[in-house]
């Protein structure tokens, strides 16, 4: 009895050795490859999995996580001959544990060396402005080239960004320099644009000014001859009643005539620029006489009118 007891417990402990190393705990984010004498035949999946004891083992313990992997800095000859320096950042995630185990050897690494190699091919067939002002582009032609080649290692890169580019500090000096050439020029030339503009301005200015001007002293010969026009009508009006009074006998009429130019004459002796003081004589009597037939002549005239 003692001998088939201790058969019993060592078939029992045997069992429960056999069945720990058949239950496979896979945490999230992992996953585990089985191969079976050496050969590769399923996947287990996060949570409780099974496998066959003793035929059964785990090959490799894939993180399907997304990961990043920094890029170290490395020179680069540009295009143009510019020697620069870049580094950046690779952001990559398995999609298939089965060919990250078993398509290459040492995923991180390889994915490293193709990003450094990519780099500096993309890189070196761009211009240094290239490479300063385009850098989203680049970072997009990477990105399209690194994926492609590591889709057969079961391997999706996300993202690939350049995170600096430094050129020597004499071509730094020269950038600066010319960056400060650039904003004199286009301050000059916005300078230049607003004098051209002010100056537009002010002969705008000058020109309504000249039009305005000729628009009043345009109203100003019309109003003037047209004063003329009237004071002329009044003059001929004038003379034609002074006419047909002399040619009635009106002596009234005869003496206003001759006052008015009298007077007329005495105004324009008296305006005269190069006469300062002027002595004639002069007839008051005449002159009063004149005047008192203007005023009989104006009475005749408005006699009429009221008859």
């Amino acid at each position: 009895m003692m001998g088939f007891d201790v058969f019993v417990l060592g078939f029992l402990a045997f069992a429960i050795i056999i069945v720990v190393m058949g239950v496979k705990r896979v945490a999230q984010g992992m996953e585990y490859t089985v191969e079976r004498f050496g050969r590769y035949t399923h996947v287990l999946r996060p949570g409780l999995n099974f496998i066959v004891p003793v035929f059964d083992a785990i090959g490799h313990r894939v993180n399907m996580m997304e990961r990043v992997m920094d890029v170290p800095s490395q020179e680069i000859i540009t295009k143009d001959n510019a020697m620069v320096k870049v580094d950046g950042v690779v952001f990559f995630q398995i999609i298939d544990s089965a060919k990250a185990s078993y398509e290459v050897n040492n995923l991180e690494h390889a994915i490293f060396n193709l990003t450094m190699t990519n780099i500096r091919t993309v890189m070196g067939s761009m211009d240094l402005d290239e490479l300063l002002s385009k850098r989203d582009e680049i970072n997009t032609q990477l990105l399209n080239v690194v994926d492609e080649a590591t889709t057969p290692w079961g391997v999706k890169v996300t993202r690939i960004e350049i995170k600096d580019i430094a050129p020597p500090m004499d071509l730094v000096d020269a950038m600066a320099g010319q960056m400060k050439a650039e904003r004199g020029k286009r301050a000059n030339i916005l300078e230049a644009e607003g004098e051209r503009q002010s100056e537009i301005l002010r002969a705008e200015g000058e020109k309504q000014a000249v039009i305005l001007q000729a628009e009043g002293e345009r109203e100003a010969a019309f109003r003037e001859a047209e004063a003329r026009e009237r004071l002329a009508e009044a003059e001929a009006k004038a003379t034609l009643m002074v006419s047909q009074a002399i040619e009635e006998g009106d002596v009234n009429a005869i003496n206003y005539f001759v006052a008015t130019k009298y007077i007329d004459a005495l105004k324009e002796i008296g305006s005269a620029e190069n006469q300062k003081l002027v002595f004639m004589p002069l007839e008051a009597s005449n002159l009063i006489g004149a005047l008192g037939g203007i005023g009989e002549l104006t009475k005749e005239i408005y006699a009429k009118k009221s008859d």
